[in-house]
């Protein structure tokens, strides 16, 4: 076997899931398995650089994983002929910037999503990759969670019949910081800092919702703002100015509807943090992250209304559990199956769709979600293309 190294420049891997999903759990994780094997004879190891402002942190954590190169100059990074690739999951305001650095670098580029903060800069960045003739691709790693990957399988066993509504609920309850800390960063609460659930969830439905369903073609949103003051991680109080609970109807492609309600502020009484359940005229399922429960025609039990009656029988005992299906190892963490994917469209040619065109459509969703809900109506979400 050969191997072959990749320099990777890694930019914003301090952060929670920079650091745990793509960089411990995708990149190392490829490591330990002895790299990424491209066929014929040829194995891709995958050498990370970690970029970022505050050089104590990148050295801690460059020696807690046994890592050698570090960097606070993103400019001489993105000049190093042996970097190949170009990853951010940088806070979102900084991203576009870095983004197009990498691009006229001759960087190919993967990024967390949002692209942009706005689609006029997720499209340019789409533009300007494709002028470039580099690899680009924006993280959408939902499509591979083992729930959502079982109600694929149903999807396209033909299962539902026809599609006649999406239900998600997700969200859970994030700590103000004053009496217990925070789960998500203070800058997620902060229009002016790119924060706001609207602007970091929307983009996940859009692509749940166009691979899965159908294309969104409208939009119908109300945000709120539940818990109008937060405390950051210094322990000072601050206004938080971003949405924190997002409540939007989406109308498909093929006459589908979907609701999903996103919120920060909601404590949690379903099985998984997010669960979506589809409804079709031959049956509906029930997919969270890792499961997925089936309800088919032939066995949906007849419920009668009556509210002086106990109900004598579980609901959710009248499902079936959809199995694996996935051999002895089961399923991969999605985040680095989607890795495996793009490093093999860079390095082996293989197809793949997620490019930051796919990015351009949830930054656009999102913008126009935050349209709907600031003039009170639904907006049509028209097609984009280069």
């Amino acid at each position: 076997m050969t191997r072959k190294t990749v320099r990777i420049a890694m930019n914003g891997v301090t952060g929670r899931m920079g650091h745990h999903q793509h960089l411990v759990r995708s990149i190392l994780a490829l490591r330990e398995q002895g790299g990424l094997d491209l066929g014929e004879g040829t194995v891709l190891w995958p050498e990370p650089v970690l970029v970022g402002r505050r050089e104590h942190a990148l050295r801690a954590l460059a020696e807690r994983h046994g890592l050698e190169h570090v960097s606070t100059d993103l400019d001489a990074v993105l000049a190093d002929p042996s970097v190949d690739i170009y990853f951010d999951a940088q806070v979102t305001s900084a991203r576009e910037e870095a983004l197009k650095k990498a691009i006229a670098a001759g960087k190919h580029v993967y990024t967390e999503k949002p692209s942009a903060t706005g689609l006029a800069g997720a499209l340019d960045l789409a533009r300007l990759a494709t002028d470039a003739g580099i690899k680009h691709g924006v993280v959408q790693d939902k499509l591979f969670l083992p729930g959502l990957l079982k109600l694929k399988r149903l999807i396209d066993g033909g299962f539902f019949g026809r599609i006649l509504s999406v239900r998600g609920e997700f969200g859970y309850w994030v700590f103000e910081g004053d009496w217990q800390p925070a789960q998500r960063p203070s800058w997620n609460y902060r229009a002016a800092d790119g924060g706001g659930i609207v602007v970091d969830m929307f983009p996940h439905w859009e692509y749940v919702l166009h691979e899965l369903f159908g294309r969104v073609r409208s939009v119908q949103a109300l945000t709120a703002t539940h818990v109008p003051q937060r405390w950051d991680e210094g322990g000072k109080p601050y206004d938080a100015t971003a949405d924190d609970a997002a409540y939007g109807i989406f109308e498909l492609d093929g006459g589908a509807i979907a609701q999903i309600n996103s919120s920060w502020a909601v404590r949690v009484n379903r099985d998984e943090l997010v669960e979506f359940q589809v409804d079709g005229t031959e049956g509906s399922a029930v997919a969270g992250l890792r499961n997925c429960r089936v309800q088919h025609r032939s066995t949906t039990p007849k419920p009668v209304w009556n509210p002086d009656l106990p109900v004598a029988h579980s609901f959710r005992d009248q499902w079936q559990e959809v199995p694996d299906n996935q051999g002895p190892e089961g399923f991969d963490n999605g985040f680095k199956a989607q890795w495996e994917l793009f490093l093999k469209h860079v390095y082996a040619d293989a197809p793949y769709r997620w490019d930051l065109l796919a990015g351009a459509r949830g930054v656009q969703l999102a913008e126009l979600g935050l349209r709907s809900s600031a003039e009170g109506r639904r907006v049509d979400v028209p097609e984009i293309a280069l």
